[in-house]
């Protein structure tokens, strides 16, 4: 009798590793292909460099990575269920869009969740640090707003004109409504003292980000650009107004 005991298990190490290559395929491909899974990982680099500045305990860093983790697993869970469905059928099917449903409400309330978790651990930190820094840049003429609001335009009409993409106020690089929302939602962050108000401001300009996406008028990076623009020339001019 031939002693099997014996016999290397190479075939159970390849299997292994193919399951971790097919893993990270997996991941990969919610990264390529889904939208919102980008808007989590920037989201969760967002936080965790935020995390950086304030002293965390092991308990609290831990829920922190706990709320990350579990709204980037709902939404790979929410991917193959609808890729599992799309592969069953394409015509609509009362069941199949339960199922879709049901797995994007596992997202949402994943979401809100690592919602509730940021603003436990962030609320208390965030009101010490915006009262010791942010606010030292604080100026609360109006005039710097208006002035903040029109140097926005221009730069967006400018970037606009140099890539030759869109209109002033129709698409193109980079979304001029989404350089606006988060320039007033800076101003006003820089000009109050409560982060309730700078919470709901940054919640609107993501809104309206979210808006031109869904409507097609502009894509991820364009919104994204518009943004970040919008945010540095309203920190700029706030910081030059101290100087007024």
């Amino acid at each position: 009798m031939e002693d099997n005991s014996k016999k290397p298990k190479r075939s159970r190490k390849q299997s292994f590793v193919k399951s971790v290559n097919a893993a990270i395929e997996g991941i990969m491909y919610t990264f390529k292909y889904e939208r919102n899974m980008k808007l989590h990982y920037l989201a969760s680099f967002g936080v965790l460099m935020l995390s950086l500045f304030f002293n965390f305990s092991k308990i609290e860093f831990i829920l922190l990575l706990s709320a990350i983790t579990l709204v980037v697993v709902a939404e790979m869970m929410n991917t193959a269920v609808e890729k599992t469905v799309d592969l069953v059928t394409r015509e609509f099917n009362p069941l199949a869009k339960i199922a879709k449903d049901v797995a994007a409400g596992a997202v949402l309330v994943s979401a809100l969740y690592s919602v509730v978790v940021a603003y436990i651990l962030f609320y208390n930190k965030l009101n010490m640090l915006t009262g010791n820094l942010v606010y030292r840049i604080r100026e609360s003429e109006l005039h710097i707003t208006l002035i903040c609001i029109v140097i926005v335009l221009i730069a967006v009409v400018v970037v606009k004109a140099i890539t030759f993409s869109g209109t002033p106020l129709r698409g193109g690089m980079p979304s001029g409504h989404s350089a606006l929302a988060f320039a007033l939602a800076t101003s006003i962050t820089l000009m109050t003292e409560r982060v309730e108000a700078s919470s709901l401001a940054f919640l609107m300009a993501v809104l309206v980000a979210q808006s031109r996406i869904e409507g097609k008028i502009h894509t991820f990076w364009e919104t994204m650009a518009g943004a970040m623009l919008g945010t540095l020339i309203a920190v700029i001019v706030f910081q030059l107004g101290l100087f007024y």
